[in-house]
């Protein structure tokens, strides 16, 4: 028997990874029979009382509750293989359980039963802690192979036998964002329409890339202390309008600024004559590697003292103006800011 962690931040990128695991555990087993896959939902209030119950749980119309996920779950990993070599149950959203069904999972780990295999997959929150120590101990931890979405638009090609040129491939990656998880879908349906061997310009891929995939938090601080408004503006449009799974909601205006004020807050910590190398940065921060340290390092020292007090002084009238100072909607006002903080940016690095 064998026990797995799947993780991944990506939930698409995570769930072909749990693919991959156990079509590799089921060999030739008929799924029907060696299969048992099972998601833990998260816990709601009973309309019926005051007991919390699983979101998967149904409950009839007298109110009662049928039988939980859990309850096939443990019946799954306590019976042996029925007309197969193996069984494998699959148990998702491992955040999700309670303190006393991952005690159970965990004992489970300590002795297995012959012939079963068990399947892990983050999500649903943290995994609980003795279940955490379970799996370090006995079970093995895989992640998707490649995770940024140049990697994964990379990986995919290969396996699919496409090529594309440099400005199709760099349109795609700049298009999709931080979305990795449309990678696949994206190269599959290149796949049908182009066929093996094809090698694609940017004309025959924008036709596939539908909808603006979303951006991380650090994209946008990154194009402002670049410089580059016109960047920073897209990305910001990014963070209040795309989705994806792993952001399945746009950030409201009042979550950048507080990304901001952070990023911000960091710089200011940086503004002192005695930090002078990354590694002097790194301690500052409480960075546990001073590579990273480098970029706000230089942040820091191009927007100088009056550069730094000048950014502050922006933030917080915009954060007045958010609170409804201003005559402004919060949307126009976070454009202005973030345009403001970048055009400031790049003064300071002319100078």
């Amino acid at each position: 028997m064998t026990i797995y962690l799947v993780q991944g931040a990506d939930p698409s990128l995570r769930d072909r990874e749990v693919q991959r695991v156990v079509d590799e555990l089921l060999g030739g087993d008929d799924r029907s029979f060696a299969l048992d896959d099972h998601t833990m939902a998260g816990r709601r209030r009973a309309a019926t009382g005051d007991s919390d119950v699983a979101d998967d749980d149904t409950v009839t119309a007298e109110g009662s509750v049928e039988l939980p996920a859990f309850a096939a779950i443990t019946t799954a990993l306590q019976s042996p293989p029925f007309m197969t070599a193996s069984r494998v149950v699959v148990v998702r959203e491992i955040g999700n359980l309670t303190s006393e069904q991952a005690q159970w999972i965990a004992a489970w780990i300590a002795d297995p039963l012959d012939g079963v295999h068990l399947v892990l997959v983050a999500g649903g929150g943290r995994t609980p802690s003795v279940l955490d120590k379970a799996v370090k101990a006995h079970a093995q931890t895989v992640g998707p192979a490649a995770t940024a979405t140049a990697d994964v638009l990379q990986q995919e090609l290969r396996a699919a036998h496409l090529k594309l040129a440099s400005a199709a491939a760099q349109q795609v990656a700049s298009h999709l964002g931080d979305d990795a998880g449309r990678v696949p879908e994206l190269v599959e349906m290149l796949h049908a329409a182009f066929g093996d061997g094809a090698v694609l310009e940017l004309d025959d891929v924008e036709l596939y890339l539908g909808e603006l995939g979303t951006a991380g938090r650090f994209d946008l601080t990154n194009a402002i202390d670049r410089g580059d408004v016109a960047s920073a503006l897209e990305t910001l449009h990014r963070l209040l309008t795309a989705t994806s799974a792993a952001q399945p909601k746009p950030l409201h205006p009042m979550q950048v600024m507080a990304s901001l004020l952070f990023h911000y807050q960091r710089l200011l910590r940086l503004d002192d004559p005695a930090i002078v190398t990354k590694e002097q940065a790194a301690q500052a921060l409480g960075m546990k590697s001073a590579g990273g340290a480098r970029f706000p390092l230089d942040a820091a020292r191009r927007l100088g003292t009056d550069g730094l007090r000048e950014a502050v002084l922006l933030l917080a009238r915009s954060e007045l103006d958010l609170r409804g100072a201003g005559g402004l909607d919060e949307r126009s006002v976070i454009d202005v800011l973030v345009a403001r903080l970048a055009a400031l940016s790049r003064r300071s690095a002319r100078r």
